[in-house]
């Protein structure tokens, strides 16, 4: 069994992490139509509220301050009833991605988005995920779907691939386009090469302490423009073709 996970909003850099992702929701939000829901999918102890106050909180297991359990393969939602949905180091945890689009499909106002913040294999996350991160990460993985899907919250640490949008959107995007035509690829953006590392993740520890996350932004600005192979993370945004 894992150990509980520090709250972000009382770790001051993972704070600032989760800040800025959200800071990416309501940027997104404000480009999708003005009707229907915003989703968060996978929001365990998410603050994003604090940002997009509209959105609607969900998790696939009964987990405060989740507003609702939703499953992102069979999801509860009406036809056309959602403008965005936000996956915020979810969507490798996903057991069938493929069911997610086919939902995100259905659900999504023709204008609607969706926006994927996951890990991306850079030039300094790429040996993290693969010898040091607690969780699953092979970039060979021939499918898409997980070996199984968890049945705790406890098990989902285990029950991922890290490399999963690597492998969507950049190995067999030519697989995404053809069967989803629907969902345009609007952008993927990596982004955020040190930053997170240096405050720890959803560990304890912390080498990027309140009064020098500044430093560490510029690092993290410098190393963007110097390469993108240097990121960490990536949006990966989709938009329901209006048509």
């Amino acid at each position: 069994m894992i150990p509980p996970l520090p709250d972000p909003r009382k770790k001051a850099a993972l704070r600032s992490f989760y800040q800025d992702c959200y800071q990416r929701y309501a940027r997104c939000l404000a480009r999708c139509p003005s009707d229907g829901l915003a989703v968060e999918i996978g929001s365990g102890d998410s603050f994003a509220r604090d940002f997009v106050p509209e959105l609607l909180t969900s998790d696939l297991f009964p987990r405060l301050p989740t507003e609702r359990l939703i499953d992102a393969r069979n999801i509860d939602l009406p036809d056309q009833s959602v403008r965005t949905f936000f996956l915020l180091n979810t969507f490798h945890h996903i057991q069938d991605v493929a069911r997610f689009f086919d939902e995100a499909r259905r659900c999504l106002v023709p204008g609607g988005r969706v926006l994927i913040i996951d890990q991306y294999p850079g030039w300094i996350s790429g040996p993290v995920l693969r010898y040091m991160h607690h969780e699953p990460f092979d970039t060979e993985a021939p499918r898409w779907e997980l070996p199984k899907s968890p049945e705790t919250h406890a098990e989902a640490h285990i029950t991922a691939n890290g490399a999963l949008a690597w492998i969507v959107f950049e190995r067999d995007l030519d697989t995404f386009r053809a069967r989803w035509p629907e969902l345009e690829l609007a952008r993927v953006d990596p982004h955020s090469p040190l930053f997170y590392w240096a405050a720890g993740g959803r560990k304890w520890w912390s080498l990027a302490h309140s009064t020098i996350i500044p430093a560490w932004r510029l690092a993290d600005r410098i190393l963007e423009r110097l390469n993108k192979k240097f990121c960490s993370f990536v949006d990966i945004e989709l938009v329901k073709a209006d048509k």
